[in-house]
């Protein structure tokens, strides 16, 4: 009797440990993040204290993770994989990275042009924050005029004045992929030609390097994401301060088609081990608080409308038009965006 008792014990005990071991596994989340933003802390961690779930974190860019991804297989570990550019979103999906998600939350919440494809099982992927690609000018050298356009980039009254990241990069990449869509690619491929030719020194850097240049005048004019320029804006440090004071900047092909639109965005991993933490995650980025704080703390746009976007810096940029070239082309145009850079030495 004694040994039997002790047997229903153990077995008690067991199945007791069980349901706290998977109760404790249900309450993580393993992130895969191509955002890598010192703000983006408070955005988790106030997931954390709104749910229970831990969050676990890998960071490293996008194709980075991309590689990762695909050498993990089936065995990964990833919940939620996050983006941040249109070409890079469309390439997991592409890939097979996602798995559809059913949300009558993010469906509500997230514009349909900024979700991936939809075959009745869900959406692959979910936008959470837009920034646009302005153009920088140095206000004493260049005249806003001068650069109102993207194809002015590749005016030769602009010689020697143009900075640039690499043109590699994926920010670049998309920028040129919706240049494809618009203008063709043999007169992408001679606009990148002129840009080479314009350029005051070889691409490096990153956006705000870019922008620290046209600054100091080692560039007349440079291309960056409004999040960097309103990073600096806001900056408190008196040498910022001082060089943004002698910078400006426009919104690109407002007479045509538009400043182009780069966004940040994720889903779930198609062999999420935590699924429905996944999709609550999910859910919380596209909440009024998340939404919020990608505007107030990382200078991004909300994409959801009735978001609140307590940035008056982001807001002092004022409207502007936007262009109209779905994600799913920009991925698309990558191949031949990068074989047009390769031809005409764009490093």
């Amino acid at each position: 009797m004694t040994r039997i008792l002790l047997t229903k014990i153990a077995a008690a005990c067991v199945a007791v440990s069980a349901a706290g071991f998977a109760q404790a596994q249900e309450n993580v989340l393993n992130l895969y993040s191509a955002r890598h933003y010192q703000t983006d802390e408070q955005l988790y961690s106030n997931f954390t204290k709104q749910t229970g779930i831990k969050i676990n974190r890998i960071e490293a860019d996008d194709n980075a993770l991309l590689e990762r991804l695909k050498n993990e297989g089936k065995n990964s570990p990833a919940d939620v994989i996050l983006m941040v550019d249109a070409a890079r979103l469309w390439r997991s999906q592409i890939d097979g990275l996602f798995q559809p998600v059913k949300s009558k939350v993010l469906d509500a919440r997230i514009p349909a042009n900024l979700r991936g494809k939809d075959d009745g099982k869900g959406s692959e992927w979910y936008g959470f924050s837009t920034r646009g690609r302005i153009i920088v000018y140095n206000k004493a050298n260049v005249k806003p005029e001068d650069v109102a356009t993207y194809e002015s980039l590749a005016d030769p009254k602009n010689k020697g004045k143009v900075c640039t990241r690499s043109g590699s990069h994926p920010y670049m990449l998309s920028m040129i992929g919706s240049m494809i869509e618009r203008n063709g690619e043999a007169a992408t491929e001679k606009w990148a030609q002129g840009v080479v030719n314009n350029f005051a020194r070889p691409p490096r850097g990153g956006d705000t390097d870019q922008i620290k240049g046209v600054a100091t005048g080692e560039c007349g004019v440079a291309v960056a994401n409004t999040y960097y320029y309103v990073r600096l804006l806001r900056s408190t440090k008196p040498e910022e301060k001082e060089l943004m004071s002698k910078v400006g900047f426009v919104w690109p092909n407002q007479k045509t088609s538009g400043t182009h639109l780069n966004i940040s965005g994720g889903g779930v991993a198609k062999n999420a081990p935590h699924r429905e933490a996944a999709v609550k995650f999910l859910e919380y980025l596209a909440s009024d608080e998340a939404q919020g704080y990608f505007a107030d703390g990382n200078n991004e746009w909300p994409v959801v409308t009735s978001a609140v976007a307590k940035n008056p810096t982001l807001e002092e940029m004022g409207k502007f038009k936007a262009e109209n070239v779905s994600i799913a082309t920009i991925g698309k145009n990558q191949v031949a965006a990068q074989r047009i850079l390769d031809r005409v030495g764009y490093k």
